[in-house]
């Protein structure tokens, strides 16, 4: 089972000079497709317990558009265990003009994490 959501950074998603949006809004990201998946999977937002693994390996700015995607690798009694990956797909070109955007022919692969959720065997409605 997978997830997958593409979203713009914006203006105000900027934390540093540059334009360079903070590494933890990925991690944001993956929140949101880890809830998609455990509604998919169990009825229920769930609980996100711990990341075991997060790669930070480009950065990204406002403007870039990222698709976050995740796929649940492992289901336990109520864990279930995930794995993400974001990518910038589209980038802002500045230099042709202020609107100018171009479509990577390769996406670049920006983080990849790991983690653990749970959902009370109580709340499983799946």
């Amino acid at each position: 089972m997978k997830s997958l959501i593409r979203v713009r950074m914006g203006a105000e998603d900027a934390h540093y000079g540059g334009n360079l949006v903070d590494g933890a809004h990925m991690l944001h990201l993956f929140g949101d497709v880890a809830t998609e998946l455990l509604i998919m999977n169990d009825g229920d937002e769930g609980l996100f317990c711990a990341y075991d693994n997060v790669e930070f390996l480009a950065p990204v700015y406002a403007g870039d558009y990222i698709e976050a995607e995740g796929e649940i690798v492992k289901i336990g009694n109520t864990s279930r265990k995930m794995t993400f990956e974001a990518r910038k797909v589209i980038v802002p070109r500045p230099d042709i003009n202020d609107s100018a955007c171009d479509v990577l022919v390769e996406p670049i692969v920006v983080c990849r994490a790991s983690g653990t959720c749970v959902v009370p065997k109580d709340k499983q409605r799946k």
